[in-house]
């Protein structure tokens, strides 16, 4: 379940950073609040699925899936650049949270 709810707060990360980005530097109400109510809750999700798996797992895959929502997100909605080299980085991101589940066993 700690895996699961892990997923989720990886989630609600990319929501919030997406969020924050639209509040362009929270100068917009709605996008601000929607920021802010992710992170708590993400915050949240992290810290419950934080009582079972080990720091570096948990703090690692969180970012991880931040990051690759939030780079997918760039591209897929903001039009942002989709250069080889940033695709690469991309995929080895997923190998390093792929390699630590493995890890966890």
């Amino acid at each position: 379940m700690a895996w699961v709810m892990l997923i989720i707060a990886g989630l609600f990360e990319v929501v919030w950073a997406t969020a924050m980005k639209q509040s362009q530097g929270f100068s917009r109400l709605v996008p601000s609040i929607v920021t802010f109510a992710a992170m708590f809750v993400s915050f949240g999700l992290l810290s419950w699925s934080m009582r079972s798996l080990p720091l570096g797992t948990a703090y690692t895959v969180w970012t991880g899936i931040g990051a690759i929502g939030a780079f997918i997100i760039g591209i897929a909605v903001l039009g942002e650049a989709a250069s080889a080299m940033r695709i690469g980085a991309a995929v080895l991101i997923v190998c390093g949270l792929v390699m630590m589940k493995l890890a966890e066993g």
